[in-house]
């Protein structure tokens, strides 16, 4: 079964009509995505096409790499 890892854009303003979800990494035998910004409904029907698990990410609130800056 293949897998899509996903997590939010991090550089997002509220209200903002660009795709919100960036592309992380895909696992599985075919599926290769060729975008790095891709919407949620995207996501789900490409998922739902070829069996993928989608997988959000989660968000990094500690800073770079996950640590918190003094």
């Amino acid at each position: 079964m293949s897998k899509i890892f996903v997590r939010e854009r991090r550089k997002m303003v509220p209200g903002e009509r660009k795709p919100r979800f960036r592309v992380v990494a895909v696992a599985g035998p075919d599926l290769k995505v060729r975008t790095k910004h891709i919407r949620k409904v995207e996501l789900e029907v490409i998922a739902e096409a070829t069996g993928a698990e989608v997988v959000f990410l989660p968000e990094d609130k500690g800073g770079k790499f996950g640590v918190k800056p003094e």
